[in-house]
């Protein structure tokens, strides 16, 4: 069971997490206003193109392989969005050094040096746009895939640090390379090339996705304005006071889903493309930073996926079998619990078929509350919120181990 007196002891968690992880969420607002100063100043809210692309081409990993879910959702039918995924020799991935600064609140964990590879689609052409987001921008893979992009005659915009090998690739390609927003909160520096499993940076996912958002704006693609992106930055911050270690379990929706889940096999079930994309983020996260499992599906298709977990061995009346066994000894069972997420359309919902299967096979159901709100907003929500639950269940489990 997680301790709710850590979660509402403050100082406690901050202790605790050494890695600075809390501070880092806390600081997605003023990461997504750098990331939109800074794009500005590179001339990306002033171009004026001829016309869209025939498709978006989007490529990285980790994060960036999110935020090409997240631009597909917010794109709809405009345009294409295929993300391209990396390959690579896992026999050529050698062990990295213990970073500085610990992990996830626990103790140092050697990451592991990746040695990935990125291909175009054979199709890829002039009229294709490839987007690349890099934290570091050091990584070969992603400079050989500019090489490719530049033979098949495709333009190139890439998000990474300035002077980097990526961003002077792309330069000298005749792209446009974004600045990366860096932490301004005390995290430790991106690891040296090639990136490491084991760095974490909760604001990385908007220092990526807010310089694109203000290119594919430009572009007719996505309806995120100036204007939006800074009332973006307000509602992370909004999100952050909500959800950050000052407030009480009670009152904190972060806090209150981590107790939920300590003990909790999660199914991330989505209705709609934004909460769907966020529900794979979520679930990503949850094994990245806290070592937990969750399996995430869109509704309708997860009433039948997942109908088989609801009363297989994780469901709850599977740990009912001897009532009067000795349980001391006994490990707590990892039972299911859904975690349905979707936008608010401002109307009050009334129960739908994926409450009606949770009561009919007795699983819980948790629904975060979600304000009536745009696509961008309903992200932002949803994204702080799975942001800092992580974080908590990681200390959490960092303080009992």
């Amino acid at each position: 069971m997680l301790d709710e007196s850590l979660l509402d002891d403050g100082a406690a968690l901050e202790e605790r997490d050494r890695s600075g992880l809390l501070l880092g969420a806390a600081a997605a607002g003023a990461r997504v206003r750098i990331a939109l100063r800074l794009a500005q100043e590179a001339g990306a809210a002033g171009l004026t193109p001829d016309g869209r692309p025939r498709s978006l081409l989007v490529a990285g990993h980790g994060d960036t392989g999110h935020v090409g879910d997240l631009i597909a959702a917010l794109a709809g039918n405009v345009c294409p969005v295929l993300t391209l995924h990396p390959t690579g020799d896992t026999a050529a991935a050698r062990p990295a050094p213990p970073p500085e600064a610990p992990a996830a609140g626990g103790p140092a964990v050697p990451g592991t040096v990746l040695d990935l590879r990125w291909s175009l689609p054979g199709w890829a052409g002039p009229l294709d746009l490839l987007m690349i987001g890099s934290s570091t921008g050091t990584e070969p893979g992603l400079v050989a895939l500019v090489e490719q992009a530049y033979q098949h005659g495709s333009t190139v915009v890439c998000v990474a640090p300035p002077g980097t090998p990526l961003a002077d690739a792309v330069a000298q390609t005749r792209g446009m390379a974004l600045p990366f927003a860096l932490s301004t909160v005390g995290l430790p520096e991106p690891p040296a090339a090639p990136e490491t499993t084991a760095f974490h940076d909760p604001g990385r996912f908007w220092a990526i996705l807010v310089p694109l958002l203000v290119l594919l704006e430009r572009l007719g693609i996505t309806r995120t304005t100036t204007e939006e992106l800074g009332a973006l930055a307000d509602r992370l911050d909004a999100a952050a006071e909500r959800c950050g270690p000052a407030a009480a379990v009670h009152l904190n929706p972060a806090k209150a889903l981590a107790v939920q889940l300590a003990d909790s096999l999660p199914l991330l079930w989505s209705e709609g493309a934004v909460p769907s994309a966020v529900a794979r983020r979520f679930a990503a996260l949850l094994a990245e930073r806290a070592g937990r499992p969750a399996l995430a599906a869109e509704l309708p298709e997860a009433l039948l996926t997942h109908r088989g977990l609801l009363s297989g061995a994780f469901a709850g009346e599977a740990h009912t079998d001897d009532f009067f066994r000795d349980r001391v000894e006994d490990p707590a069972p990892l039972e299911l619990r859904i975690v349905l997420l979707r936008a608010n359309d401002g109307e009050e919902s009334a129960p739908g078929p994926a409450h009606r299967l949770a009561d009919e096979h007795e699983t819980p159901l948790s629904e975060p509350a979600a304000s009536a709100a745009g696509p961008l907003e309903t992200a932002a929500d949803l994204l702080a919120l799975a942001d800092f639950l992580s974080v908590y269940l990681a200390v959490a489990d960092a303080g009992r181990s």
